[in-house]
């Protein structure tokens, strides 16, 4: 068995799905460049050791995804205007995220027999009397990026009903004054699309996702707003500021440098810098 064959068998993820993951890589990375010919079926079926339907396929979901093209008795040809990738941004901060989805307009899936209570993990709060779930998926362009599963507290359902209906839960929840936010946060981890998922994001079954928990407690320690979201991975991406938490600290320290150093320079007197900063 080759190196490559035993990379696939540790992968749950469908063998085309991989292949066409691969080859994604390669375009958005440039490596195939805008208008060029991909390699052959034959060259293809060499490189990644796979049947030639396998590589059919995988071009087929790249195809769909709007970056290749084939053309009869020419071959495959990279998109000469690749679609933009990676256009929502996943919030590291409560009022970013507010901000990035108040304009979102959900289209509601009714769900029959919904589970009445979130399963809640260690540090996510108490559970709520009752809750009401709300299942959406989210679109851009007229293309779904996001499959919503929402567990809103009864009694925070109950204050805007109509505004919970039609507009992404998080962004009501900010406007409403009478609730007091205590504790937000959100955890992602990458895993791949089941059938379900696949049918409402338009995606090859086992094609990677981002699987993201946001839990939102108010100041009883009760956990009045609990998501799972699922989105594609072509759609989104996270930019965390590593430095944002010490940037005044750091700013802090430069400036008391500076006045440090400006008195070394018979400006204002060290001494009286030190002293004023205890």
């Amino acid at each position: 068995m080759s190196e490559l064959s035993k990379v696939y068998d540790r992968s749950r993820v469908p063998l085309y799905v991989q292949v066409a993951s691969v080859m994604r890589r390669r375009i958005e990375t440039k490596q195939w460049l805008p208008g060029q010919k991909i390699s052959t079926l034959v060259e293809l079926e060499r490189e990644f050791e796979v049947a030639r339907v396998t590589i059919r396929q995988a071009i087929d979901v790249l195809r769909q995804d709007g970056l290749l093209h084939s053309q009869q008795g020419r071959g495959t040809f990279v998109a000469e205007k690749s679609i933009p990738r990676h256009w929502f941004k996943l919030a590291t901060r409560w009022d970013v995220l507010v901000a990035a989805i108040k304009d979102n307009i959900p289209k509601r899936i009714e769900v029959e027999n919904p589970p009445a209570f979130p399963i809640l993990q260690a540090g996510e709060g108490m559970a709520a009397p009752k809750y009401v779930f709300l299942r959406s998926v989210q679109y851009k362009d007229d293309e779904p990026y996001g499959l919503v599963n929402v567990h809103l507290a009864a009694d925070v359902f109950r204050r805007a009903p109509e505004e919970f209906r039609r507009h992404p839960a998080l962004s009501v929840i900010a406007k409403l004054k009478s609730i007091e936010v205590d504790e937000a946060h959100q955890t992602i981890v990458i895993g791949s699309a089941d059938p379900e998922t696949a049918e409402h994001l338009q995606i090859a079954l086992g094609a990677p996702v981002a699987e993201c928990r946001c839990v939102v407690i108010d100041d009883r320690g009760t956990a009045i707003y609990v998501a799972d979201i699922v989105y594609r991975s072509d759609a989104i991406k996270m930019h965390i500021d590593l430095l944002a938490g010490s940037r005044g600290s750091r700013q802090s320290s430069s400036r008391r440098r500076a006045r440090k150093s400006r008195g070394a320079q018979g400006g204002v007197p060290t001494t009286r810098i030190l002293r004023g900063c205890n």
